[in-house]
């Protein structure tokens, strides 16, 4: 560990951090960028609104946990790409639902959604079978791979066969309707090239930073950097549920975590395989299927539409802040 008494330390210290966050903002605004060039797009070629909403967007808020997750991975760094896949996951059901859920109770309406929980509940529980000897390896990381082309297949099919859904509508009203196809183009190309850059310097000040403070790269991207990454997802969150669209701030969550433990860690693992501690396991996939679970309970709807009222929101507000406790205690131990 430095010693920060160091006279050249805190000057590399400021560095870092300010890394982090330039890093960070231009990583959102980016990602802000590419989402709304890709939507564009997608809807001047005639993709179907359902589409674009559950796969390209869903995609594209999780398109800063996957560049991280390869350059990280790229960069030698695999526990900063896990610790990141498995704390946005956490950070997208505690934190950005919770936000979403305590600025307005949400109610589910949308059947796709409905047809996305069990899913969602299947891949954490494939996610755990590669998992579970502690390792990930390339062929790992590619079968997640495979799965994320599975999943993109299911979900244009269970979009074209959905007819009329709520969630579609709510979808409609979000999506530029002025936008030439050239001005697109050139937003996603923009919003790629910007996401690549800023994850690189993201990473470079993270792993700095965890190197010069003694943490471990698991951590950093369990907590900082997942609650990061996490940001289009808390801005999708506020904004949707300000104009009571409570069927995008579930479904931006649904997505973005199906995308995240298939497509973010089979990025990160195919590049770079690597083995870490049963402490991934016991702590923080264990909160990750939890709160994963509690949100089918919550929000599924057995006997009528499914709603996240006030009370659950801070459940699972003081879940996520129960876990930043815990990473606390463990780390300090």
């Amino acid at each position: 560990m430095v010693r920060f008494d160091d006279g050249l330390i805190i000057p590399l210290m400021l560095l870092y951090v300010i890394a982090i966050i330039a890093g960070f903002a231009v990583l959102v605004w980016s990602a802000d960028r590419f989402v709304l060039g890709a939507s564009a797009l997608a809807r001047n070629l005639g993709v179907s609104s359902l589409i674009v909403g559950m796969i390209i967007i869903g995609f594209g808020t999780s398109a800063p946990e996957m560049f991280v997750a390869a350059v990280a991975s790229l960069n030698q760094n695999p526990g900063l790409a896990l610790g990141n896949a498995i704390g946005s996951n956490i950070a997208n059901i505690g934190l950005v639902l919770g936000i979403g859920a305590l600025i307005t109770p949400l109610t589910v309406q949308s059947q796709t959604l409905k047809r996305e929980y069990p899913v969602l509940l299947l891949i954490t529980i494939i996610l755990l079978t590669l998992l579970w000897d502690q390792e990930l390896s390339r062929l790992d990381g590619l079968l997640l791979l495979v799965g994320t082309v599975i999943m993109i297949s299911w979900l244009t099919w269970l979009s074209r066969s959905s007819g009329e859904d709520p969630l579609a509508q709510e979808i409609q009203s979000e999506l530029p309707d002025d936008m030439s196809t050239g001005r697109a183009s050139a937003w996603t190309l923009a919003g790629l090239v910007l996401l690549v850059g800023s994850s690189h310097l993201l990473v470079w000040g993270a792993t700095h930073v965890a190197t010069a403070l003694g943490i471990s790269e698991l951590v950093i991207g369990l907590t900082i950097i997942a609650v990061g990454t996490s940001l289009p997802e808390i801005a999708v969150a506020i904004s949707a549920a300000l104009k009571k669209e409570h069927d995008i701030v579930i479904g931006n969550v649904i997505g973005s975590n199906m995308f995240n433990s298939l497509a973010v860690i089979g990025v990160g693992s195919s590049i770079t395989p690597f083995q870490f501690p049963d402490v991934v396991l016991l702590r923080d996939y264990s909160t990750m299927a939890a709160l994963t679970l509690a949100l089918l309970i919550m929000a599924y709807g057995f006997r009528g539409p499914g709603r996240i009222n006030r009370v659950e929101a801070s459940l699972l507000l003081a879940a996520y802040v129960g876990y930043m406790v815990s990473l606390y205690i463990t780390e300090a131990a």
